[in-house]
């Protein structure tokens, strides 16, 4: 790979790590090494600029890295960014893109609020609300949004739960706490090995039996800010394991003022860290405060990885004769 496109997937794997997205960082490096390996992902080369408009761009990614794409694109939207008070890019044909929030703190930094979601034509594993038979990916969508002090960072997806941490607990034979998933015959279920029978189950869209309308319509909203813009999408025949992402950057300074919004999201801030904790809790997490502390803990102390991601990337390193690093003691 391109040493700019290497740096950039590498950093991005191992902040998914740093801040506790442990199903979406390193553990996705072995996946990435065999897309690579079989001349699925496209290792050099540029994005192809389908439309640009100034405000509004789509590319074609060409099944370039994912990382990569989406650390140029909020490059490039930036400055578009600044001189139109907001800048789109949707591209097509990307690579898996790993932790969407992993990218957030690159715009709040520059003051920038910023929206990004994603989806993977290629791959269902979520039914509609009412349904039995999977349609959707769990289309996760993130906002990095600035204040004063620390960023609210949120990562979230349409579905109850994600597919790495699904085929994490499947493979180590572990039931989750709540039914998550529908068998092939519509029954809840909490055992991730539904979605591996003949016909196979699907995950529950997020609010479950009950409320899984809220899930379905956010999974709609995704589909068309990423394969409806981009006009590629599941109606389309599948190329393999990628993404069509949405990015879109919204400059403050184009609305009521940089601290207009701060003060603002300053107070919402304040008043849900001050909220009194429920029983059985410490107080209420903005989103992003948890991951940003491991973060600056394991940039201090090293970064823990979860037990099943150091085996698989030793089997790769052996493959490319590569010395594995020796665990840090303490």
């Amino acid at each position: 790979m391109d040493d700019v496109k290497a740096l950039a997937v590498a950093r991005t794997l191992v902040d998914g790590d740093l801040m506790g997205h442990d199903t979406h960082g390193l553990a996705l490096l072995p996946g990435y090494i065999r897309e690579i390996e079989n001349a699925t992902m496209t290792c050099s080369g540029e994005p192809e600029v389908v439309a640009d408009r100034g405000a509004s761009l789509l590319w074609d990614g060409r099944r370039l890295p994912g990382p990569w794409l989406v650390l140029s694109g909020i490059e490039t939207l930036a400055p578009r960014a600044r001189e139109y008070g907001s800048a789109t890019l949707v591209i097509r044909r990307s690579h898996h893109i790993a932790c969407l929030a992993s990218y957030l703190e690159k715009a709040t930094a520059d003051g920038f609020m910023i929206v990004l979601g994603s989806s993977d034509p290629a791959v269902q594993s979520v039914a509609p609300h009412g349904g039995t038979r999977s349609v959707f990916t769990p289309n996760p969508i993130a906002a990095g949004i600035p204040t004063s002090g620390t960023p609210f960072l949120i990562d979230i997806s349409s579905s109850t739960v994600t597919n790495g941490m699904t085929a994490r607990r499947h493979k180590a034979g572990e039931l989750f706490e709540e039914a998550c998933f529908l068998d092939a015959d519509g029954q809840p279920s909490r055992d991730p090995a539904v979605l591996s029978t003949e016909p196979p189950g699907s995950i529950l869209p997020v609010g479950g039996m009950t409320w899984g309308h809220k899930g379905f319509g956010l999974a709609l909203m995704i589909e068309a800010l990423t394969g409806g813009l981009a006009g590629h999408g599941r109606a389309d025949p599948a190329e393999g394991w990628g993404a069509t992402v949405f990015v879109s950057l919204y400059d403050p300074a184009a609305f009521g003022g940089p601290a207009a919004f701060a003060r603002q999201m300053d107070w919402l801030g304040d008043a849900c860290r001050d909220n009194p904790p429920r029983p059985g809790t410490s107080g209420v997490r903005m989103p992003g405060d948890r991951g940003l502390s491991l973060k600056r803990e394991q940039l201090r102390d090293g970064v823990a990885l979860h037990p099943t991601i150091a085996p698989a990337l030793e089997a790769c390193a052996r493959r490319y004769e590569i010395g594995f690093p020796d665990a840090l003691t303490g």
